[in-house]
């Protein structure tokens, strides 16, 4: 039998993707302890959802520390209290520093609402849509200190239709956020990716 894995998810607001992502394991009955859900906002909406779920919850607010140095520390702290062996960005809206993630290296996992290398920091469809882009999406890719960088695991593609706003187009491709980040997540915990030279590999079932 698979060892149960753990995983701590962090987000900023509702954390849809984090949703998903517990719906998900719970249908499909992974071998995984969701142990907590960690904001840097208390009034996140994500919060409530898995607390129903019976999921831990703990707030760390990021206006309560003088820098991102010392937001970092408690935060990892925090974490590493629950001992995960993956760490999941759902939506969490900060910039992390170098050291953090670091420490996390090959274990922390996020998803962009763009095709990376494309469009990579905020208002991703909006800059697509400038762009004139005919092909949109997401990727889950492993964090580096990079921003937005990081070996990818995978990517969705999603059309940009003629009449598309930012609104019609990010919810067009959150759908897909949905399906591709919870399979990504439950590759890591099968243990099926590896990182060769900075690509990620991904082994058939029965494989690892």
């Amino acid at each position: 039998m698979r060892a149960m894995k753990k995983i701590v998810i962090l987000i900023s607001g509702r954390g849809s993707n984090m949703q998903a992502i517990l719906r998900t394991a719970q249908d499909e009955q992974w071998p995984v302890e969701i142990a907590a859900v960690i904001s840097n906002r208390a009034d996140a909406p994500g919060l409530i959802f898995a607390a129903q779920q019976g999921v831990p919850t703990i707030v760390i607010p990021s206006d309560a520390y003088p820098d991102r140095a010392a937001f970092d520390a408690a935060l990892q702290a925090a974490i590493d209290a629950h001992a995960p062996d993956l760490v999941v960005l759902a939506g969490f809206m900060r910039i992390l520093t170098d050291a953090f993630v670091q420490h996390y290296q090959g274990r922390m996992l996020n998803i962009h609402p763009s095709l990376l290398p494309s469009f990579v920091g905020l208002a991703t469809h909006r800059q697509a849509l400038k762009a004139g882009v005919r092909i949109h999406g997401a990727t889950v890719h492993f964090v580096t200190p990079q921003l937005d960088h990081g070996p990818i695991v995978a990517q969705v593609a999603v059309p940009v239709l003629p009449d598309d706003t930012e609104q019609t187009l990010a919810a067009r491709v959150l759908e897909h956020e949905h399906q591709i980040y919870p399979q990504a997540v439950r590759w890591f915990i099968e243990g099926r990716l590896t990182i060769v030279d900075g690509i990620v590999r991904i082994a058939e079932v029965g494989v690892a």
